[in-house]
């Protein structure tokens, strides 16, 4: 076969006909299993942000996703009899490079954080993605809601050097996730 624009040009077609063919092909299972992963991940992180609860109840908004499906206020955190003992939230906030999705705990007294779990952001390698290590998610485990704020500001968190964007982008999606669950739960 000669390499007459016509032939090139049916070439590239079976080419490209074959690699959609061969990407459909593996992005449904991926996709599945990628859903079943981000799940895990969530279930971990509300056992981290809410440890005292055995079992976690989604409470469903108004709104449906792309999918279709309700869309998730917040979670209540329940004890083995079945008593709430707290609430977990996500909110998503701008951050300094783009979105973070934060996943924080607050009792059921509205009084205490009790924890914070980062699930998804693109801050500065080595600055604002610092966000996510043990050290400073480790200053909202038990911190009275009173204090959270920066210390800078008057409260007990420590921003992250060179990254006052990103640590303010925790506190203020906290404050936002706690102001949420109060306004519904009342």
């Amino acid at each position: 076969m000669k390499n007459t624009p016509v032939n090139i040009i049916l070439k590239m077609i079976v080419l490209s006909a074959l690699a959609a063919i061969l990407l459909a092909a593996t992005f449904v299972p991926t996709d599945a299993q990628l859903k079943i992963l981000q799940q895990q991940q969530e279930e971990e992180a509300l056992k981290a942000v809410l440890p005292s609860a055995d079992s976690f109840e989604r409470v469903y908004g108004d709104q449906v996703d792309a999918d279709g499906n309700p869309v998730v206020l917040y979670f209540r955190g329940l004890d083995a009899s079945g008593n709430i003992v707290g609430y977990a939230f996500k909110t998503t906030q701008p951050g300094a490079q783009g979105l973070v999705q934060i996943l924080g705990g607050v009792s059921s007294d509205y009084k205490t954080v009790t924890g914070m779990e980062v699930m998804s952001h693109s801050e500065t390698p080595g600055l604002g993605s610092k966000i996510t290590e043990p050290a400073f998610k480790s200053q909202f485990v038990d911190l009275p809601v009173a204090d959270l704020s920066l210390s800078s500001a008057g409260g007990k968190v420590d921003a992250i050097s060179g990254a006052t964007i990103s640590s303010t982008t925790v506190v203020n999606s906290l404050h936002m996730g706690i102001d949420d669950v109060r306004a519904v739960e009342g």
